[in-house]
C-alpha cells in the first residue's frame, strides 16, 4: 500500500540545495539585524559590522559552491538582495512609533 520509505527523513537534509539555504539565512538575519540594530533616528554601527560579516559569509558560500552557481542561480540570488535592499529602505522610511 504505502511504500516503507515515505515518511522517513532525509539524512542532513541533502535535498535542500545550498542557493536557497543562503537566501533564506540573508533574509532571516537582516531581518533580525533591522528589528535589533535599527532605530527611529540613526542605524547602529553594530549593524553595519554584521553586514559585513554577512557578506563575507556569502563570499565564502559561493566560493565554496561555485559549480552550482550558474547563471540563473546568480539571477535569483540578485534580485533576492535588492529585494532584501529594497525592504530595508521601506522599513527605514516608514514612520516609526517612539
Amino acid at each position: 500500500m504505502i511504500p516503507e520509505n515515505l515518511y522517513k527523513r532525509r539524512r542532513q537534509h541533502d535535498n535542500t540545495p545550498p542557493q536557497l539555504l543562503l537566501i533564506v539565512t540573508n533574509c532571516i538575519v537582516l531581518a533580525v539585524l533591522i528589528s535589533l540594530f535599527s532605530t527611529c533616528d540613526k542605524i547602529n554601527n553594530i549593524f553595519w559590522a554584521a553586514l559585513a560579516i554577512l557578506a563575507l559569509y556569502n563570499a565564502y558560500t559561493i566560493r565554496i559552491n561555485r559549480e552550482l552557481y550558474n547563471r540563473l542561480h546568480v539571477i535569483v540570488y540578485v534580485v533576492s538582495i535588492i529585494g532584501m535592499a529594497l525592504v530595508f529602505y521601506y522599513i527605514n522610511k516608514h514612520p516609526h512609533n517612539c
